[in-house]
């Protein structure tokens, strides 16, 4: 059980748990979004935030789950005549919410060089875990955008956010730790066999251990007539949340794509706009959600003023001159006094410049890895949003997770491969992402590609109720592969963990709980306290 503990005059306070015949203490606070962890999940010597899922070791306070970029401050202890007492050796200590990992620095005798493609939160993560590991080469880190990395996810859900507000890490950063950042540059080709990567400005880079960490593009559905027009966007980029934000005030606009960034859209901007969204399926967020959380969650957007179309395909953008003024649909409907359309409409993996025929993609041109993210070619790896690699909760069924946590995750291990030359650390982490909309959050873990059943729970669908939400198991062959909430922290965080643990979950036993007490919290619960 977490405890938060005010530390006497200090009037500072920490964490403690007690496992066994140990105490540990820690900071009170993720060192990710300042959440406090006394409302998080402690499981086997970790705790996870329940906001965004990440998760630190209570020993050393070090990640062991993403989104965090630092670790927490950890204090010692001791119990005498009956009292804990937590030593703080300096006050400033207790003021720290995030501790950065002390890193090495380059050694001009270490001549590998170690090239990272992509400067998002794979690539990111990849080029300071090098260095926390010890890591004394060249680290190159080749970013197409202009920017250092930052956290894109703000843009879909606060779209004016300042971009030095929203930065991973800012310059000083990875000047201090010897990290080259090489901003506005473009790959064009990477050759496997002569070990270069080639920038388009015609510079070549030679590396011992290279990263594949380009992310992924927006989907443009360049197949539709129309598509380019000046007033169809995408939300990709900082510039682009900006835009969209700015230009959508006042405005009818359409909202092609009823996910999750379309509905994050759509959730921004509704309150100086109007705004109707398209979707190819009966209710949103229905591939990954399944019917009945998107029929509440649709419910919960129209009450905020969205309107939708649904089971509908876009036939055609109608254009005059540059800006298109209407859009027809498949069956022939046509929607007019369109001033602005944002594509929600999914991604595509950003290898384009992957030509060498060693190189191996899948259908959707993904990066195909191995559970240790190696491509099978010497000294090249693949991370993030392109790779598509075996999931053991799966029976390693290959899959392709678009989840910024997940992206930094593989980031870190594949930096750990990197190091040591070859497979050694597998990528297991259970999947974990949020949304937020009109101030309430949804969670989920775990990754469900198909699913016979959905089993709700603590659900009130009253949307203009305080407590309006829902748990929602998702059921394959009799076992959990997923869980997804609102407004029911700690659950899913709670759930994470016992996915972690591999402890299952079956349908039969969640069904039992909430026959008998109207909830299956309870199970969740005796779970994570009778397994240690």
């Amino acid at each position: 059980m977490l405890k938060e503990c005010t530390l006497g005059a200090l009037d500072k306070k920490v964490l403690l748990v007690k496992e066994g015949d140990q105490i540990n203490a820690f900071g009170a606070k993720c060192s990710h979004a300042k959440a406090l962890l006394k409302t998080g999940t402690y499981f086997r010597g970790r705790v996870r935030c329940s906001l965004h899922g990440a998760c630190f070791s209570v020993k050393t306070g070090d990640i062991e789950d993403y989104p965090a970029c630092d670790g927490l401050p950890v204090f010692p202890v001791r119990v005498e005549n009956g009292k804990v007492l937590v030593t703080i050796h300096n006050e400033a200590d207790l003021q720290k919410s995030a501790v950065t990992k002390k890193m090495a620095k380059l050694d001009s005798n270490d001549k590998r060089v170690f090239v990272i493609i992509g400067g998002g939160p794979a690539g990111a993560t990849a080029a300071e875990t090098l260095r926390a590991e010890g890591f004394t080469g060249r680290v190159v880190l080749i970013n197409k955008e202009k920017h250092l990395a930052y956290d894109r996810t703000k843009y879909s859900k606060i779209m004016n956010s300042p971009l030095d507000k929203t930065l991973l890490r800012n310059e000083e950063f990875y000047k201090n730790n010897d990290i080259e950042c090489l901003l506005g540059a473009e790959v064009v080709d990477l050759n496997p066999e002569t070990k270069t990567v080639q920038l388009e400005s015609g510079k070549s880079i030679q590396f011992d251990q290279v990263l594949i960490a380009t992310g992924a593009d927006c989907q443009r559905l360049a197949f539709i007539p129309g598509y380019d027009g000046a007033n169809v966007h995408v939300l990709r980029t900082h510039e682009d949340g900006h835009r969209i934000w700015n230009e959508s005030k006042g405005k009818n606009v359409l909202i092609v794509g009823s996910s999750f960034i379309g509905m994050e859209v759509a959730s921004c901007i509704v309150d100086h706009c109007k705004v109707t969204v398209i979707g190819m399926e009966p209710v949103p967020f229905e591939r990954v959600l399944g019917k009945d959380v998107g029929a509440l969650m649709q419910k919960y957007h129209e009450a905020k003023g969205v309107k939708f179309i649904l089971n509908a395909i876009c036939k055609e953008f109608v254009r005059k001159g540059d800006t298109v003024v209407s859009v027809i649909l498949k069956d022939g409907t046509q929607i007019d006094d369109v001033d602005m359309i944002v594509l929600g409409a999914g991604v595509v993996p950003a290898t384009g410049f992957l030509k060498h025929p060693s190189v191996q993609l899948g259908r959707d041109k993904s990066v195909l890895v191995d559970k240790y993210l190696s491509t099978g070619l010497e000294g090249v790896w693949a991370a993030g949003d392109l790779a598509r690699y075996p999931f053991s909760m799966l029976e390693d069924e290959l899959v392709r997770i678009e989840h910024y946590g997940m992206a930094q995750t593989q980031g870190a291990i594949a930096a750990k491969n990197m190091l040591a030359g070859g497979p050694k650390y597998p990528c297991n982490n259970v999947p974990f992402f949020w949304t937020s909309q009109y101030g309430k959050s949804v969670r989920y873990c775990g990754h469900a590609l198909s699913y016979n059943e959905v089993i709700l729970d603590n659900l009130d669908s009253d949307v203009s109720s305080k407590n309006f939400g829902y748990v929602a198991y998702y059921v394959h062959k009799e076992k959990v592969l997923a869980v997804c909430s609102m407004n029911r922290d700690p659950i899913v965080a709670q759930v994470a963990e016992l996915m972690n643990a591999d402890i299952p979950i079956y349908a039969d036993e969640l069904k039992k709980y909430i026959s008998a007490d109207g909830t299956a919290d309870q199970l969740i619960k005796k779970k994570l306290t009778s397994t240690f």
